[in-house]
């Protein structure tokens, strides 16, 4: 995809603006600011990362090219294998990278390890921050303070067969009661296919259900956090979504299990209706066998003209607490994740900027961004800004919880009691 000249010239301009130094602090744990020397970046390792380094290598060259004496080492590491170099790193700062890529959903028990750097003033110091859309900021912020800026962001929105809805003479549902209702049409006309294909195991594809019904996963702030997953309106979104797992539309025997990835691969495959997926999932629908026979648009919320809040998902790029390069890391990593790049990672990769300005602007030259444009600008949700979110995550607590419910092991309101106290005790275990 080739870039509008008007964006291109847009992108130009506030590339000379990124360019001036970033403001400095003491809070590094190095007494060293070095102005020359190597500076060490991880970043992921992504399936088919050629394109990403053409990009990244194009920063490093700039980069370089204005710092005399200074030389950028980027290394991709596997994401699966993050949390052992990560915890490796923190404990070595000798072994640390300057400058790394790290999952949004990592930065409060980053912080809490010890080791990122609060880069407020200078994120607040950068021209192209005031385009930083609201969640994605969120994603960096911790106790009111900046841990690194954010690289791209992704969202969820419903996925439709727009074949089987013409043949079945279908409208786009516009409510949550619409889309079961649609979903179970769709599975009684053609028992071949899920209705709308659901996960027990697919976190990020229920919580929409709970958000839109006016319930919450855990609030608080300031470290400070109490499940809210038990909330008559969470349970109320509790309810909507594992109602979906039934004969009449995902069998729980076949659905309870699957996961996001499980569902889109379904849906590629011409085995569903319709589908929750991310705009990271274009791809892989693309090469499926519903090429050319489907359309996106926002997950619809409870009421009519409403978009559900989807889970803004994504990753970041922050400095090490460990650098002595505390100003070329900063600065490097503003270039990195800067319009200009972001637009170039979106050409390459497909990754959705975080600034929103660019958004609309790639949305606007590639038509199948639009619906998740929307839905991020109709409000999206992130998951508390605590450590134990990553306990409760990998302990599988959500979906747990789900799958007793469609199982018929507990009803909702003791399933939900019981993921809030498992959740309650993991808050409690970090402070």
């Amino acid at each position: 995809m080739k870039l509008p000249s008007r964006l291109a010239a847009l992108l130009a301009a506030a590339a000379v603006i990124t360019a001036c130094a970033p403001q400095t602090s003491s809070n590094s744990s190095s007494d060293k600011d070095e102005k020359t020397g190597t500076l060490r970046v991880w970043l992921f390792q992504e399936v088919g990362n050629k394109p990403k380094e053409k990009v990244v290598d194009s920063v490093v060259t700039a980069f370089e090219k204005d710092h005399e004496g200074t030389k950028v080492d980027i290394e991709y590491i596997p994401i699966e294998t993050r949390a052992q170099r990560v915890k490796a790193a923190f404990n070595d700062p000798k072994s640390a990278p300057d400058v790394m890529e790290y999952g949004n959903t990592d930065t409060a028990g980053y912080v809490k390890d010890g080791g990122l750097l609060d880069v407020t003033k200078e994120f607040g110091a950068w021209s192209e921050t005031k385009d930083t859309d609201p969640t994605a900021r969120q994603s960096v912020t911790v106790d009111g303070k900046i841990y690194g800026a954010p690289f791209y962001v992704g969202v969820r929105a419903l996925y439709y067969r727009t074949d089987v809805f013409e043949e079945l003479g279908l409208e786009v549902p516009k409510t949550m009661d619409e889309l079961a209702a649609t979903a179970r049409k769709i599975r009684a006309a053609e028992p071949e296919l899920y209705g709308l294909v659901v996960g027990g195991a697919y976190t990020y594809g229920a919580m929409p259900f709970v958000w839109a019904n006016g319930g919450e996963i855990a609030e608080g702030k300031g470290g400070s956090y109490a499940s809210a997953i038990d909330s008559a309106a969470a349970q109320k979104g509790i309810k909507a979504y594992t109602s979906l797992f039934s004969d009449d539309n995902c069998p729980a025997a076949k659905c309870a299990g699957m996961g996001g990835n499980d569902t889109v691969t379904a849906f590629a495959a011409g085995k569903a209706g319709m589908a929750i997926g991310g705009d990271f999932s274009h791809t892989a629908v693309e090469a499926g066998k519903v090429k050319g026979k489907y359309a996106v648009v926002p997950l619809p919320g409870v009421r009519a003209g409403s978009v559900a809040p989807a889970f803004a998902g994504g990753n970041n790029i922050g400095v090490l607490k460990s650098t002595s390069h505390r100003t070329l890391a900063v600065e490097l990593m503003e270039q990195l994740t800067s319009k200009k790049t972001q637009a170039s990672m979106f050409e390459a990769m497909g990754f959705l900027p975080t600034f929103s300005d660019v958004r609309q602007q790639v949305a606007a030259k590639e038509p199948y961004v639009e619906p998740f444009a929307q839905t991020l600008s109709a409000g999206t949700k992130f998951v508390p800004a605590s450590p134990a979110w990553a306990q409760i995550d990998s302990s599988l607590v959500l979906p747990t919880m789900f799958q007793e419910v469609i199982s018929g092991k507990k009803d909702v309101a003791a399933a939900s009691a019981d993921a809030a106290k498992k959740m309650n005790d993991a808050f409690a275990s970090m402070g």
